[in-house]
């Protein structure tokens, strides 16, 4: 899969590769493929290629119980064709020179890893199967490519303009965007993604304005690719997709469809008849192994579970605030709490520019922790990095005989405790409201902040005198942000 390779994306939760392997063996192309890998026997023929021949596609049709569906024959090769490309079948190809005229067929090895392989067994196998479903899903409907044939053999592909590479790396870039709609703050809480959302993440520019006519019909022509292509990856639980109405199709031409399409995005109702697509959590994982595999840094929650409180607070540093908790949990569920409360204040110290940030998830982390953490959280009363955060701590639990903290302390902790609202979030709307919180108890306080040993004194001095939603407060911000700049060496 085609990405930046320093790219970082927010983490995925996913479940236990045993559940995900369950997922997978009732995929249903996969499942189907497993069953026509048992069905083969010495009786099977293949052409070239490992291709059943035409006259058994009924048969292995019937073995699925798919006699009776007109497609049949075709949903049988395909299924036989994943069979083979994963290793479910082993096949003999007939001899090049025309002496044989049929190969054979017999059920390989890894069948038996589908009841007896571990979970990650089974799941490498549908892996396999995926990239023979997305091969696939990246090549146009042949029978549009007829006129093309050149000579009966080979297909003209500067006519059709057609790039087979091409062409895969827009369903790649598709299901990156997808994912990542996915595993974002927005998140699969939200539900499917409509299909002209995801076909414009591909084909509007950033930045622009009204779509152009040309843009839009471009964005019709997306998602029409795009509904073929979820027809064909939905049978190996890769997405839940909900084709585009065909009627709608038949009431607009293609430029009032793309407009109707980018429009009717925002109407609930309406946009769900232009298709919806999810991934699944196999599908998740699908993507996300792909990702891994092209040197994508694509975390799952979980990952951290046995590093340090150091690794943890800086890689949640970076996460958004669910994400962030989901690890934070995974993390302090294997350890001894007053031991790992111990670890995270320690990894929580530091004038770097990540510092308060660190802080800001220890905090977090700290949150649900109980009376045996308290040892631990008095140890760092004295500690000027850590001892206004203690003392936050245990007055929240309503604990008696904590020391006052100096004044230095509790202007140090404005500070940082803006720098990482800053860090976290940027320059929110409630923002101004924590700023005037912070500052409202403290006359003067603009008086004494810019001598805050501080690294984001300055910086963050300078963010009040743009947010404050007091204009004198403002104004005595912007004041003491200038003297804390002069401090600086």
């Amino acid at each position: 899969m085609s990405a930046e390779p320093h790219a970082t994306l927010p983490p995925v939760r996913l479940p236990s590769d045993a559940e995900l392997a369950r997922d997978a063996l009732v995929a249903p192309l996969f499942a189907r493929a497993v069953r026509l890998a048992r069905w083969a026997g010495p009786d099977t023929r293949v052409d070239l290629g490992g291709e059943l021949v035409a006259a058994q596609l009924p048969e292995a049709a019937a073995a699925l119980g798919l006699d009776a569906d007109p497609n049949g024959p075709v949903l049988a090769s395909q299924a036989w064709r994943v069979a083979v490309d994963t290793g479910l079948v082993d096949v003999t190809e007939p001899e090049d020179d025309g002496e044989e005229e049929y190969g054979t067929a017999l059920p390989g090895e890894d069948v038996a890893l589908v009841t007896g392989g571990a979970p990650g067994e089974v799941l490498d196998l549908w892996l396999s199967a995926l990239d023979t479903v997305l091969a696939d899903a990246a090549v146009p409907d042949l029978d549009d490519l007829v006129d093309a044939l050149d000579a009966g053999s080979e297909i003209d592909f500067d006519q059709l303009d057609w790039n087979p590479r091409r062409e895969a790396d827009f369903l790649d870039g598709v299901l990156a965007n997808l994912y990542l709609l996915t595993v974002s703050e927005r998140g699969a809480s939200e539900g499917p993604i409509p299909l002209p959302v995801l076909a414009a993440s591909m084909v509007i520019p950033e930045g622009m304005g009204e779509p152009t006519d040309a843009v839009l019909e471009q964005v019709s022509d997306a998602m029409m690719r795009l509904d073929d292509q979820f027809r064909q990856l939905e049978p190996i639980g890769l997405v839940a997709f909900q084709p585009v109405d065909e009627a709608l199709m038949a009431e607009a031409d293609g430029e009032e469809f793309a407009a109707g399409s980018v429009a009717g995005a925002a109407d609930e109702e309406d946009v769900t008849r232009y298709g919806m697509v999810r991934l699944t959590p196999l599908g998740l994982y699908g993507i996300r192994a792909r990702m891994l595999e092209a040197g994508v840094a694509a975390p799952a929650v979980g990952d951290l579970a046995d590093k340090g409180a150091d690794a943890l607070l800086d890689a949640v540093s970076g996460y958004p605030e669910g994400a962030a908790q989901a690890e934070i949990e995974q993390w302090l569920a294997g350890r001894e709490l007053p031991v790992a409360v111990t670890e995270l204040l320690a990894a929580a110290r530091g004038d770097d520019g990540g510092g308060p940030l660190r802080r800001l998830r220890c905090q977090q982390a700290l949150a649900p922790a109980g009376q045996e953490a308290e040892p631990a959280v008095r140890a760092v009363l004295d500690d000027p990095e850590l001892g206004g955060l203690a003392r936050v701590w245990l007055a929240e639990r309503g604990v008696a005989d904590v020391p006052a903290p100096a004044a230095s302390m509790v202007f140090w902790l404005t500070v940082d405790t803006i720098a990482a609202q800053l860090a976290a979030d940027g320059e929110t709307a409630e923002l101004p409201m924590l700023m005037e919180s912070l500052t409202a108890h403290h006359a003067g306080f603009f008086e004494q902040a810019w001598r805050v040993e501080h690294p984001a004194t300055a910086y963050v001095l300078e963010a009040m005198g743009r947010l404050h939603p007091d204009k004198k407060a403002a104004k005595e911000a912007r004041k003491a942000a200038f003297k804390a700049r002069s401090r600086q060496p």
